[in-house]
């Protein structure tokens, strides 16, 4: 993998975010740079145009709802590059640049032979932001693949290296949405995939794809399989504006889960390790009768509660009125916080 520091640097102004959130939002950048080496993005913060201007790191867009046009200058990290960097013993490790499209990563490791990723496919997004999220689904999340990652901090420029315990990995959480957000840019995330390689297909959908098809459980397999559940469930933001699932499940501890059932004898459950109990939030939504109902523009899609649409026009501030319409109706009705998973801007 190489980044290339010779790049022009080409800062563009009152630009269309259109393109770089896969809601569709037509929020404006004061400023907007693409870039494409570390340095590039160094000497983007320090032009005198945007000095003292605050600044918003994008990647794909696919976790991100822009609620205004913002008055400083947007970086869409568009770094290129993905390699194999080692093995021992137990593993193989492989790198990416945060730039790369995360489902084509996916697709490559296997065509490379290095499974583990499969239950991955086809989350919408860059490699780059896969941390910050801790993406997960099926079985599986991106914490258990993780090896390390080096980002720039911002503000002096540096390169660091930060392992999976200074990355503060939690559900779909990390220290990059806490303490660290805005602080740095990833550059690139190194996975560590294990030889030992064993599925995960325990969720009823992936095990049903699996067996429509060959019946095989091969890592091939469970990635097809994925793939065809989330196309059959999820819209393609490409022609429906989405950021795929709009909240968290919401973990409750066993007293509150136990009071709940007795209310609510058909909720949708699973343990956790701790004791505690995990929620299906779009369970929660459906039953607060919001599947397919629509506030203006912005909609719950008809086919998974859990995902907030925009039907064609809808602004972020409409997207985002209409999650507390939601989160107001769980929280009459169950007692239970519903807690976004795009950062909101």
């Amino acid at each position: 993998m190489s980044f290339s520091d010779s790049d022009p640097l080409l800062l563009l102004s009152d630009y269309t975010l259109r393109a770089h959130n896969t809601f569709g939002f037509d929020a404006r950048a004061r400023w907007f740079c693409r870039i494409e080496s570390p340095d590039q993005c160094i000497a983007a913060l320090h032009d005198r145009r945007v000095a003292g201007l605050p600044h918003l790191v994008l990647g794909g867009g696919s976790n991100v709802v822009l609620t205004r046009d913002f008055d400083g200058i947007v970086l869409l990290v568009a770094l290129a590059g993905k390699r194999f960097v080692r093995e021992d013993d137990a593993a193989w490790y492989v790198e990416a640049a945060a730039g790369e499209n995360w489902h084509a990563f996916v697709a490559w490791t296997l065509a490379n032979g290095f499974p583990g990723l499969e239950n991955l496919a086809l989350i919408p997004g860059t490699v780059g932001a896969a941390p910050i999220q801790n993406i997960g689904a099926y079985g599986l999340e991106m914490a258990e693949r993780f090896h390390s990652l080096r980002a720039l901090e911002l503000t002096s420029g540096q390169t660091v290296e930060l392992d999976a315990a200074q990355c503060q990995f939690g559900y779909r959480d990390s220290f990059f949405k806490r303490e660290g957000r805005d602080r740095f840019a990833i550059t690139s995330v190194t996975f560590r995939l294990p030889k030992a390689w064993a599925p995960r297909a325990g969720y009823a959908d992936v095990a049903r794809a699996l067996e429509a098809g060959a019946g095989e459980t091969t890592p091939q397999a469970i990635f097809d399989a994925v793939v065809a559940v989330r196309r059959a469930k999820l819209p393609d933001p490409a022609t429906l504006g989405n950021a795929g699932s709009f909240f968290k499940n919401p973990v409750v501890d066993a007293a509150a889960f136990e009071a709940l059932r007795a209310r609510e004898p058909q909720i949708v459950s699973y343990p956790q390790a701790d004791g505690r109990v995990k929620l299906a939030a779009g369970w929660l939504i459906d039953q607060c009768g919001w599947k397919g109902r629509a506030m203006g523009a912005a909609a719950v899609h008809e086919r998974q509660a859990l995902v907030l649409v925009n039907r064609g026009g809808a602004t972020g501030a409409q997207v985002l009125a209409l999650a507390q319409a939601i989160q107001h109706d769980v929280r009459e009705r169950f007692g239970v916080e519903l807690e976004p998973e795009p950062v909101v801007v």
